[in-house]
């Protein structure tokens, strides 16, 4: 009889087992991710996030429906993607770069849908959270927060004698706003000119990269400036044939023709923003109690082409940029990462 028993048991749980198994195979959840513009930074977000919700998928058995749009920098397209995500009954919300993200977060103030943004440079300061540690509210995510400091500093490695440093970026950009204050303090406390130039579209930029080249300043700083990285194949050009050395706040500028990008690497930053979703989708995570993710900004990447322009190698640059960053490699010029 107790073997009789033990054996009813047994079956019992493994039936519990299987259907447990069958009910997380039907899970499904609604994932609207929204990005600001079609640019290399920010597409490489968005292939890795999707890749890493993939995997997720086969790991947890779930399902993942993914509505995906890009609003290319229109607001009045970014409000309507958000309203269809509501009207579609999203689970979570995803916002790749700050325009989407607090646009998101002032849309979902009633009904409290999951937000989890990415490449957001300054969380705390553009108002989406109240601390990196304890965001509260609906919104988390992951930052792709830029030392300026250290930028400055591969500057004046390769430029010690510089006078005058152009700022290039786009006024109406938040996540410009901090790193170009720092960049002023910095030249101001070093006593170096320097001056700004703007654009909030392709063409303005280009024009402004024709004042640069004009003015013949001594090297170009750009934060992850959404409006200058969507211009960068537009302007490197100019910029190289008046030998002008860009350093920019992502890799990817480097891909489009910057002479240097440093900052974080965002294959890596969009992959953890997808383990960020599923873990607040199938575990149950609070957004408020998820910590904001920062990444190490240690890797300096240096164009091939722009290195020849100015007459460099790439051991030479290795050399001088060897005690300010963790890493230095170089890239080609090409419009995706591969």
């Amino acid at each position: 009889m107790k073997k009789i028993i033990s054996t009813i048991i047994a079956l019992t749980l493994a039936l519990t087992a299987l259907c447990s198994f069958a009910l997380a195979e039907e899970k499904t959840y609604r994932i609207g991710i929204c990005n600001f513009v079609d640019d290399a930074s920010l597409n490489q977000i968005v292939k890795n996030l999707q890749e890493q919700l993939a995997a997720i998928e086969e790991e947890q058995h779930v399902k993942f429906e993914i509505i995906y749009d890009n609003c290319n920098a229109d607001f009045t397209v970014l409000n309507q993607i958000i309203s269809k995500f509501l009207a579609d009954q999203v689970d979570l919300m995803v916002g790749i770069a700050t325009p989407v993200a607090a646009a998101m977060q002032a849309a979902t103030e009633d009904s409290l849908t999951p937000v989890v943004f990415a490449a957001v440079s300054d969380p705390v300061g553009s108002g989406l959270v109240e601390s990196l540690e304890a965001p509260g509210s609906n919104l988390t995510g992951t930052s792709d927060y830029l030392d300026t400091n250290a930028v400055m500093n591969l500057i004046f490695a390769l430029k010690p004698e510089a006078k005058t440093i152009g700022l290039l970026y786009n006024l109406s950009e938040d996540a410009s706003a901090t790193p170009i204050a720092a960049a002023k303090e910095y030249l101001d406390a070093k006593g170096v000119a320097y001056r700004e130039y703007n654009g909030v579209n392709v063409a303005e930029v280009m024009q402004a990269a024709e004042s640069i080249a004009a003015d013949q300043v001594d090297a170009v700083f750009t934060p992850t400036d959404n409006t200058i990285m969507t211009a960068e194949l537009s302007i490197y050009e100019t910029l190289k044939d008046a030998k002008i050395p860009h350093f920019t706040g992502a890799d990817s500028f480097a891909l489009n023709g910057a002479f240097l990008g440093y900052g974080v690497d965002y294959a890596n930053l969009g992959r953890e923003t997808g383990s960020m979703v599923a873990d607040i989708l199938i575990n149950g995570k609070n957004p408020a109690e998820v910590p904001v993710l920062t990444f190490d900004n240690g890797t300096a990447t240096v164009n091939n082409e722009i290195l020849e322009a100015l007459g460099l190698t790439f051991e030479q640059v290795e050399e001088l940029f060897a005690p300010y960053c963790t890493r230095v490699q170089a890239i080609d010029t090409a419009e995706e990462f591969e």
